[in-house]
């Protein structure tokens, strides 16, 4: 049996990642890239805690769309403003702390 090193409880039980997204403040925005095309820019989602390109990749896959991971932010091409804070609380983040301009 794996025992989590910061809070001593099995791995079964570890509640570690679950409040580390919770407490997570995340902004979504919007920009205007290259030919007048939109991107949406999520912002705020600490790389030590959470493995943005893993995430990036679920978040593609979901919206069926491109982007990267870039600077600490995940860049998803469109405007998925609508959806994503949905799809993030679905992903454990807190949906009081999302932040949507």
């Amino acid at each position: 049996m794996e025992i989590c090193p910061v809070c001593g409880l099995p791995k079964d039980l570890c509640i570690c990642g679950k409040l580390e997204s919770e407490e997570v403040s995340i902004k979504i925005r919007v920009e205007r890239r290259r030919y007048n095309k939109p991107a949406t820019i999520i912002e705020g989602i600490n790389p030590k805690t959470h493995n943005l390109n893993k995430l990036a990749k679920k978040l593609k896959r979901k919206l069926a769309c491109g982007g990267t991971v870039k600077d600490d932010k995940i860049i998803l091409l469109g405007d998925h403003r609508a959806v994503l804070p949905d799809i993030l609380s679905k992903m454990g983040f807190d949906t009081n702390k999302i932040e949507v301009f």
